[in-house]
Order: structure tokens, then sequence, then C-alpha cells
């Protein structure tokens, strides 16, 4: 048997709709009940409160701005931006991130930040990475000169 399909059984014995079910009792051992204990209690006192969707409507309100300025100036779409606002389980890709923090005009702090909220980063070892953390650095906004230095770069435009 190929190890893939054997991966696919293994997961099929364990997993109902994504959640782990276990089929034995013989499995639940004290040990793994603590286990449980300890991850749920380390999930609860460590994660954010603020997702991605409060932190950007935040941004949006701390700056009086409202949401058509926000998707027009870098031309988001409308419906990407509802599906935004009205779940807050949506996970944005980074480009869109990136989009919506040039429209925001964001610092470079707060561009990491709302990065950081959809689970991103602008490491300092890619070119695009470095030239975006560059334009927020330097409060270049403008979604066609950040284009123009990637494209500049070779790097994969945005928008």
């Amino acid at each position: 048997m190929n190890i893939k399909k054997k991966l696919d059984e293994y997961l099929n014995s364990y997993l109902v709709d994504g959640q782990v079910a276990f089929k034995s009792s013989r499995m639940r051992t004290s040990s793994f009940e603590c286990a449980c204990a300890d991850i749920n209690s380390y999930i609860d006192d460590n994660k954010e409160d603020d997702t991605f969707q409060t932190k950007l409507f935040k941004y949006i309100d701390d700056k009086e701005l409202k949401d058509s300025d926000v998707y027009n100036k870098v031309d988001i779409d409308r419906r990407l931006f509802s599906k935004i606002r009205s779940n807050k389980d949506y996970h944005p890709s980074k480009e869109t991130i990136i989009l919506l923090g040039l429209a925001l005009e964001l610092d470079e702090s707060e561009i990491e930040d709302l990065l950081k909220s959809a689970s991103y980063s602008l490491p300092m070892n890619t070119t695009f990475d470095l030239i975006i953390r560059f334009c927020f650095k330097e409060k270049i906004f403008d979604i066609n000169k950040v284009n123009e230095f990637l494209y500049d770069h070779e790097c994969k435009l945005l928008n």
C-alpha cells in the first residue's frame, strides 16, 4: 500500500468533518485528557481577542473613513470588502491586506499588526516584502508607485 493511501485511511479513521473523532475509549487516557486541558488553557491564555476584522474596522473608524473610501482607493471589489465586513472568520489574502493598509495609509507597525492579525508578516528576506515594508515606512501609499517598485525588481504586482 502506498504511503499517501495509508495516510488517507489513517486520517479518515480519526477525522469526521475535520474534527478528531476517537473511535475507541481505550485512546482516552488521563494523560490525554490532561494534555487537552493544557492545550485548551494555553489557547485561552494566548489567543488574541482582536481578529483581523475588528482591527481593520477599528483602523477605518479611527481614520473616520467610509468603507467605500477604502475599497475604491485601491480598487478592491466591493463584494470582497462586504465579505470581509460580514464574515468574522473570512481570511483574506496577504495582498488584500496590503492593499487595505495602503488605502488606510497605515504606518509600518500598523501594517505589521494588521497582517499579524491574519497570520501574515513582512519578513526581511524577500524582495517583495522588503519593498512593501519600505513603502509603508516611507509613507508611499500610491498603488501605482508601489507597483512600479515591484515591477522594477521583477516582483509580483499588487492588484
